[in-house]
């Protein structure tokens, strides 16, 4: 596992610091996914510094406090980012959702790449590991057919991919700034999913990214869909804890 430190450039820059032993491709990976958010101008992200094959130097972010203004304005900052229209499905690389492979294939059905590369790439790992069986399998298939029904078509845009609230800091002037993304070409809608998945963010920043971004109505009542994603995830992770809560999300949709 990587070793994460605040320490100092040989020229006194202050960074953060994130290093192993032995190679890790988690380092390009994430420093790739950075550079794609700040490429948009959009969100806030620390600055990459340099990246090897061992480590990662980035921006050191000086803690400050979050408020409703802070929450309210990377609502308005991530609604921008989705409004960005992207080539296809997918990303420039595979890259990783915590310590699990992301495959991100060049993709042009946005149905056929959630059900694929995201569905089904993590329930094989899960049924490979014994931690689900025939009959969630044959429910995450049968709504892997049936997502043109529950979700609306829309083109990709570039997600942070794993947005929950500890991969949000707000520096001392209150800006939020995002980290350790995962990125890809996908449903903006999903990004909301994972916000909302794990503790939550304050409503003033969902109302603020449906005002800057304007999704389908219902849009609320569709997150559960794209969470299977990560609870899945947090599954082939962290083991069996999750699987109650997968099967009450397919119970419901499938």
């Amino acid at each position: 596992m990587p070793v994460y430190e605040f320490t100092s450039t040989s020229d006194g820059r202050p960074v953060f610091r994130k290093y192993s032993t032995r190679p890790d491709p988690r380092f390009t990976a994430e420093a790739e996914g950075l550079a794609a958010l700040a490429a948009t101008a959009t969100v806030r992200t620390p600055k990459v510094i340099a990246v090897g094959e061992r480590e990662l130097l980035t921006e050191r972010i000086e803690a400050g406090q979050a408020s409703n203004d802070g929450w309210r304005q990377l609502g308005w900052q991530l609604g921008a980012l989705h409004s960005i229209e992207q080539p296809c499905f997918g990303f420039t690389s595979d890259n990783y959702c915590g310590d699990t492979p992301q495959p991100n294939p060049s993709t042009e059905d946005g149905y056929r790449f959630f059900a694929q590369h995201r569905l089904g790439h993590q329930s094989r790992l899960a049924l490979d590991a014994g931690l689900l069986g025939g009959r969630e399998i044959s429910q995450l298939e049968r709504l892997a057919a049936r997502l043109p029904e529950l979700v609306p078509a829309h083109g990709p845009s570039l997600l942070h991919g794993d947005l929950w609230n500890g991969n949000v800091l707000f520096d001392r002037s209150g800006q939020a700034v995002v980290i350790d993304p995962a990125c890809y070409w996908g449903w903006p809608e999903a990004d909301i999913a994972m916000c909302a998945l794990f503790g939550g963010f304050p409503e003033t920043f969902y109302q603020a990214w449906e005002e800057s971004w304007g999704p389908a109505q219902g849009w609320r009542e569709r997150l559960p869909l794209y969470q299977l994603y990560h609870l899945l995830n947090h599954l082939n992770l962290f083991g069996g804890g999750y699987r109650q809560q997968l099967c009450n999300v397919l119970d419901r949709f499938a």
